[in-house]
């Protein structure tokens, strides 16, 4: 996922190449580039929808409570702007949450379905090693309505999407269900490690966004932006509200500190058909969230 967020810097950086090229006569003197590096403090809750072995029936496995992933830990972010004629600028946001934790015992049975095409089978006892990574890329274009010497106001839409792998290692068996749904697992054998990659659709966001520069050096920035939205197998939702200050403490480079509130909750619907049946699958649930401070260097160039 890294890869994938500098490789789009790379191409903003080629498209302003080209466009320097071919047009000359446009006045690039407050063209600029800015790269922020940070870290923030984030909260998580995810679970995913399971099958029982023994009715057929479903029933959710939280990832924090009962496969014991962190639900807190500090995280790395990285924000790219390219601001350009005056008024226009295009941004990429990555946010980044991976998780892994051993669970000893595995205190109910439950089927993992239709994963690449195969039920897996993890039965009461088994010791199981989870790993969980979700990645969030943004990307939008902001638009400043009112500017003036020292402050700006803004509006922006854009993009997200976010990027889930889950991986189980442990005692887990194939299984082979029949028609019937009357019995899940007739079959099983062992199998090392189970791995399940979801993408979700690009989902839009709108927001504003201003800063005030109140003395020779130091801004206040803020923005807001959100989403809401319950299309096809996604139903999802995202806050980001912030406020900080940034001081410049030398050429082309600042330290920012903000506040901010931030939530990201999206259910992921799975279902395939067996006979005549609609069978709901491997769901997910995330619920990522972070209130507190945020830190990072920035350099414009």
């Amino acid at each position: 996922m890294i890869r994938s967020f500098f490789c789009i810097v790379l191409l903003i950086f080629g498209t302003r190449a080209a466009l320097a090229e071919t047009d000359l006569s446009t006045d690039s003197s407050t063209d600029n580039y800015t790269l922020d590096i940070g870290i923030f403090y984030a909260n998580s809750d995810s679970n995913f929808i399971a099958t029982s072995p023994k009715t057929g029936g479903t029933f959710p496995i939280d990832f924090e409570d009962e496969l014991l992933l962190a639900e807190e830990q500090y995280l790395p972010y990285f924000e790219f702007t390219f601001s350009f004629n005056q008024r226009h600028s295009i941004y990429i946001d990555w946010k980044s949450l991976d998780r892994k934790a051993d669970t000893e015992t595995v205190s109910q049975d439950f089927i993992l379905e239709d994963i690449d095409g195969k039920d897996y089978l993890i039965e009461t006892g088994s010791k199981l090693s989870t790993e969980l990574n979700i990645d969030i890329l943004r990307i939008g274009y902001g638009y400043d309505i009112w500017q003036g010497t020292h402050y700006a106001v803004g509006v922006s839409v854009g993009l997200h999407a976010m990027f889930i792998e889950t991986a189980f290692k442990g005692t887990i068996g194939i299984c082979v269900p029949d028609s019937s749904l009357s019995s899940l697992c007739t079959n099983a054998v062992a199998t090392p490690e189970v791995v399940d990659e979801t993408l979700t659709a690009p989902l839009p966001d709108i927001g504003v966004y201003g800063s005030y520069e109140f003395y020779p050096g130091w801004t206040f920035d803020a923005h807001a932006q959100y989403f809401a939205l319950k299309y096809d197998d996604v139903d999802g939702s995202l806050v980001d509200v912030r406020l900080g200050v940034e001081a410049k403490f030398c050429d082309n480079w600042s330290i920012k500190l903000a506040y901010n509130y931030y939530d990201v909750d999206v259910t992921i619907k799975k279902t395939r058909n067996v006979g005549n049946i609609e069978q709901r699958t491997f769901d997910y649930n995330i619920n990522y969230s972070f209130t507190g401070p945020m830190f990072a260097v920035s350099y414009v160039f």
